[in-house]
């Protein structure tokens, strides 16, 4: 039976458990920065399980952790026997007599689902293939920051890649929320009917005004946000690059495109990392074989006033924290 302080995708939120943690995440923002963050997990111990790759999930969840006492042990893909020599149920079940609380980030959603069905102790989804539930916090505290409206009140956008989890993520959060949510996307790459479907169901209860859409100057019509991510996603295949550089070049986040908000106040956000000058790997091949400077956004917009990405990169930690403690206190 799943812990009920797990969290596993948007969806087991309510509206009111959800602006709560975000509540709690600046409380604990406000107390670290202040110097009195009080410690409410010391002996308490946590397993990281990472099937991918992470810059912002790993630190926050391991910097969360440390600031209120607790103790992670890192797994990394080749960390553990999970999936090869050990079943997922059967790892979850030694974790679980272990730890007092385990992070999976990897890629199907089934195997967080299986983990927390038979772990017996809270789980938490840093990131699957179809949900990025912290991600979702972050962002709310950072469009709250941002902004002197109502969360109700918020309305933002999001331009690319409409099928990958951070756009389905959007779009059930700001349904649940009663935001005014946009997604703008090729007809190929729009979120699944189903989510799409959700999103709706959610938003008949919750006042949301819900828009998906192939056309970004529609979309993007007076917002407060305009958000973004990358073109190809971890696990996808290089070649992914032959078939989205041309389906999502319109869709790329411009200087020109934050003008036709009509909004001179619109923020600019991306969950990281960034395809947005020539400075990496990645970077310097979508310039050599696409003739692109940056991917998703140009450079002038990331760099910009306007982009308040590295407020919503440190956010994932307060977030991480406020899951973590309301977790091991359920």
């Amino acid at each position: 039976m799943r812990h009920p302080g797990s969290l596993l995708k948007e969806l087991d939120l309510t509206k009111e458990k959800f602006l709560d943690l975000v509540s709690q995440a600046r409380g604990l923002k406000r107390a670290k920065a202040s110097g009195v963050e009080h410690p409410v997990l010391t002996g308490k111990n946590i397993a990281l399980v990472f099937e991918k790759s992470s810059t912002r999930t790993r630190c926050a969840f391991e910097v969360a952790a440390h600031d209120q006492g607790a103790h992670v042990t890192y797994l990394d893909p080749t960390g553990s026997h999970m999936g090869r020599e050990e079943s997922i149920p059967d790892t979850a079940k030694v974790l679980g007599r272990m730890f007092d609380a385990i992070e999976f980030r990897g890629f199907a959603q089934d195997t967080v689902e299986t983990l927390a069905e038979h772990a017996g102790v809270p789980v938490w989804n840093g990131l699957t293939d179809s949900w990025h539930p912290t991600q979702m916090l972050a962002d709310v505290l950072t469009m709250t920051e941002n902004s002197t409206d109502r969360v109700e009140d918020i309305s933002f956008a999001f331009v690319g890649d409409g099928h990958n989890n951070v756009a389905r993520s959007l779009l059930v959060t700001g349904a649940l929320l009663g935001m005014d949510v946009r997604i703008a996307a090729p007809a190929a790459l729009q979120p699944p009917a189903d989510v799409i479907a959700k999103a709706h169901e959610l938003a008949a209860t919750s006042g949301a005004r819900v828009l998906v859409t192939d056309d970004p100057e529609q979309a993007v019509a007076g917002v407060d946000f305009i958000y973004t991510d990358v073109w190809v996603s971890m696990g996808d295949s290089p070649e992914a690059w032959d078939t989205r550089v041309p389906l999502l070049t319109p869709y790329r986040v411009t200087a020109e495109l934050m003008k036709a908000t009509g909004n001179p106040g619109t923020k600019f956000l991306h969950c990281l990392p960034s395809i947005h000058d020539r400075t990496t790997t990645v970077g310097r091949r979508v310039h050599d074989q696409y003739g692109l400077d940056g991917a998703e956004v140009t450079d002038e917009v990331f760099s910009s006033p306007a982009s308040v990405v590295f407020d919503q990169a440190e956010n994932r930690l307060h977030t991480i924290k406020a899951v973590i403690v309301a977790g091991l206190a359920s």
